[in-house]
């Protein structure tokens, strides 16, 4: 399989200009960004998965995808790697969990499960859609660690700088941020 090819500036604005902005959405005061558009732009998709990859390709052994936007982008990124995919879930969606992590909200706690189908010693590269406050990417972090794989790194599409994110996430690669 020919690896996709490496999206350039031009390509990337294109793919940023996608995102929408709604205002006062889920609450008043916040600014909703939507990247349903930019999903829905095969070339924009293309090209954002590509700059997602690029500073992990050829280290990777499976795709983990944070539910549910970063279901999308793991399949997408798998299948053009040629890897399998990790899927990560949210709590009481998998019937045998082998591995969960609760975390805290800024409102309360959320559960995430995965599935025992690592492989020892797996190198795992992690996606979501948006790193906001950095809660949900710190415990996948932690379940493929549990699952005995390592996090070899982890790839956003959009970085909300305002809320913090890297402090609870560490290290991550964005493509956009705002």
């Amino acid at each position: 399989m020919a690896p996709v090819r490496w999206a350039d500036v031009t390509d990337l604005a294109h793919a940023e200009s996608l995102i929408a902005d709604t205002p006062d959405y889920p609450e008043p005061g916040v600014l909703f960004r939507d990247i349903s558009p930019l999903l829905a732009d095969p070339a924009a998709l293309r090209d954002v998965c590509a700059a997602m990859t690029a500073p992990f390709r050829g280290t990777f052994d499976i795709v983990g995808g944070i539910e549910a936007r970063g279901f999308l982008l793991a399949g997408y990124i798998a299948a053009t790697e040629g890897v399998g995919m990790l899927p990560i879930r949210k709590a009481g969606k998998l019937p045998t969990p082998a591995a969960a992590v609760t975390y805290e909200l800024e409102y309360g706690t959320a559960t995430i499960e995965a599935p025992g189908i690592l492989k020892p010693g797996a190198r795992v590269l992690l996606v979501d859609d948006v790193l906001a406050t950095g809660g949900t990417i710190a415990a996948a972090r932690e379940i493929i660690a549990q699952l005995g794989a390592t996090t070899v790194g982890t790839a956003v599409i959009l970085e909300l700088e305002g809320l913090g994110g890297r402090a609870h996430a560490g290290d991550v690669h964005t493509v956009f941020t705002a």
